[in-house]
């Protein structure tokens, strides 16, 4: 278990540049000798990236959510009309 939690790390490091130029050498080496350690690589790339991917959707939903209100809610409409007026008299 410890072994596989080390590799995870020293993967988690490689991908996030928190090696030095030495040990990604050193890493980089293992992966081009190691099939299974580049497919483990490749498999948190893509958890990265997925994970990535969900927070930018949960961010733009929250962002919709919020421009929705400012722009529906009849107290927010003196704000809405500053922000118009803004780009009106440009």
């Amino acid at each position: 278990m410890r072994t596989s939690l080390n590799e995870i790390k020293a993967i988690e490091d490689h991908l996030l540049g928190h090696h030095n130029i030495g040990d990604t050498l050193l890493f980089e080496v293992r992966a081009i000798l190691d099939t299974q350690l580049r497919d483990k690589i490749s498999a948190q790339q893509r958890a990265y990236h997925t994970v990535w991917q969900y927070g930018r959707l949960q961010l733009k939903q929250e962002i919709e959510a919020v421009h929705q209100q400012l722009l529906n809610d009849a107290r927010h409409q003196g704000f809405m009309q500053k922000v118009v007026n803004i780009f009106l008299n440009r």
